[in-house]
């Protein structure tokens, strides 16, 4: 081969290399939509909705691998109401959010005051929000009404989105609660903090309901209600490392208001602390419904100062209602195994089951929890069938003690 052949190969070789790396550039870079490009402003002042769905629209219609929606950080934008509606033509799509996301200043200021979600995603398999971003959503102004819960929205809410998952966000304020996973299956949430003032309503961290297979670890949750609340729908719900208080604990439920037919199933909580909570673990069903909540387990929990460390109330009910008991959300299968720490109550344990159906099948072992002063606190029981290895705490609860002494 000659001089100028072998020049002549190599430069196309070399002009060759150099068009397929800048096409990679392109393509990579192609898949990142920063909002910024399509007009938000990012100035906290100005209405960014319409530079977000833009920049959705493209993201959620570009063909390939994966594609990011990148909000920068070192900006604020502001976001009145907005959907994000999949489905999408990739496999999966991914929130880059380093950035804030505050909502509208105050009630009046909501392009729809009557608005139940401020931020939702509907419809996108493979989505997954991350990032070392905060959304705010300016609760305030909404707490201070005293609206009711169905008056007020939540901040981040995820509809039929499978394979889901969020990773490093803040949520702070929300008018209602923080996360609502409804209908999805395959959710991992991890190492995020949700934050809202102990006396804020119904500011739940993350509701929980017709959805399968979640898994919800290493997270800090400080609000006025329900770290987290599974509802009817669910199962196989696994929850672990999981920092709660103050706020009202975790819930199963509740379950069956007005007759309604509930199942949760197949929930683990496990290695969480109950920090100044008003509850810990929780299950509550309304009298007169049907279904069951049953294979729920609470495992190596944490308790400091912790009003209601284990509580069952099968007759969940609205003050002053009478209700003629003739059915109830059947619970069965429910452990409570190695609580430590310390209640503020000395009625810490309440168990109060349905003369229907009664409690089946739960068990307690390892409850090590005392009063502030060292005192043993109460365990108050009804209509419960189960088993302790502690027959001295649980003397007077279970009728039904199939267990041995220990």
């Amino acid at each position: 081969m000659d001089f100028h052949h072998r020049h002549f190969t190599m430069e196309t070789t070399l002009r060759v290399w150099i068009w397929i790396n800048f096409l990679c550039s392109v393509l990579v870079n192609g898949q990142n939509y920063n909002v910024l490009n399509y007009g938000a402003k990012g100035d906290g002042q100005t209405d960014d909705s319409e530079g977000f769905e833009q920049a959705w629209n493209d993201t959620c219609g570009g063909d390939g691998d994966i594609k990011t929606l990148l909000i920068p950080s070192d900006k604020t934008f502001l976001l009145q109401p907005t959907v994000f509606q999949g489905p999408c033509k990739s496999s999966s799509i991914k929130v880059q959010l380093d950035g804030v996301i505050v909502a509208p200043i105050d009630k009046g200021a909501w392009s729809n005051p009557t608005s139940k979600m401020w931020i939702k995603f509907s419809y996108v398999s493979g989505l997954m929000i991350v990032g070392s971003g905060t959304i705010n959503g300016r609760g305030l102004t909404f707490w201070e009404l005293n609206l009711k819960a169905s008056q007020r929205p939540t901040a981040l809410h995820i509809s039929k989105c499978d394979n889901f998952r969020i990773n490093g966000i803040t949520s702070i304020d929300s008018a209602k609660n923080h996360i609502s996973i409804n209908k999805c299956n395959t959710v991992a949430i991890s190492n995020i903090n949700l934050f809202a003032p102990e006396t804020s309503p119904n500011t739940d961290g993350i509701d929980i309901s017709e959805s399968t297979n979640i898994n919800i670890f290493d997270s800090t949750i400080q609000t006025g209600d329900d770290c987290i609340a599974i509802n009817s729908g669910s199962s196989n719900i696994n929850i672990t490392g999981i920092n709660c208080g103050p706020g009202h604990g975790i819930s199963i439920g509740s379950l069956g208001a007005g007759g309604a037919e509930a199942t949760v199933s197949n929930v683990q909580v496990t290695h969480c602390t109950f920090n100044q909570t008003t509850n810990g673990a929780r299950i509550k069903t309304w009298l007169g419904g049907q279904g069951y909540a049953r294979n729920i387990s609470f495992t190596d929990i944490t308790l400091i100062n912790t009003k209601n460390p284990i509580i069952i109330d099968q007759q969940y009910i609205n003050k002053g209602r009478l209700v003629a008991e003739e059915s109830a959300v059947a619970i069965s299968n429910v452990k409570y195994i190695d609580f430590h720490g310390t209640t503020s109550n000395k009625n810490a344990i309440t168990i109060k089951c349905s003369e229907t159906t009664h409690c089946r099948d739960v068990v307690m072992d390892g409850i090590d929890i005392t009063m502030a002063d060292g005192g043993k606190p109460k365990v108050n029981c009804q209509y419960v069938d189960g088993e302790s290895s502690d027959n001295d705490l649980m003397r007077n609860c279970f009728k039904n003690n199939t267990s041995t002494n220990q």
